[in-house]
């Protein structure tokens, strides 16, 4: 599933990137204010993309870290109780 991200993110950036690139060089060439706006549009959308990929992967992260924590906690838990004879 991670690697399926990663592809997605790739796929969005590479398509925003070409429209941008594509959009302002058409606008420049045909004196198109309205598509260079909307390569610049797409240039944004790049940078959008990827800050939002980041901000995943490190919620991603964060979030495996806290259920290691769980573990280690329900692990302690369990053999104080184990230890104590509560094991019902």
């Amino acid at each position: 599933m991670k690697q399926a991200s990663r592809a997605l993110t790739t796929a969005a950036v590479g398509f925003l990137a070409l429209d941008a690139l594509l959009l302002g060089y058409a606008g420049i060439a045909w004196h198109r204010p309205a598509l260079v706006a909307g390569g610049a549009v797409c240039a944004v959308g790049v940078v959008l993309v990827i800050v939002a990929w980041r901000r995943y992967r490190r919620t991603l992260a964060e979030l495996d870290d806290a259920q290691r924590d769980m573990r280690q906690e329900i692990e302690s838990i369990r053999a104080l109780l184990h230890r104590r004879h509560l094991n019902n």
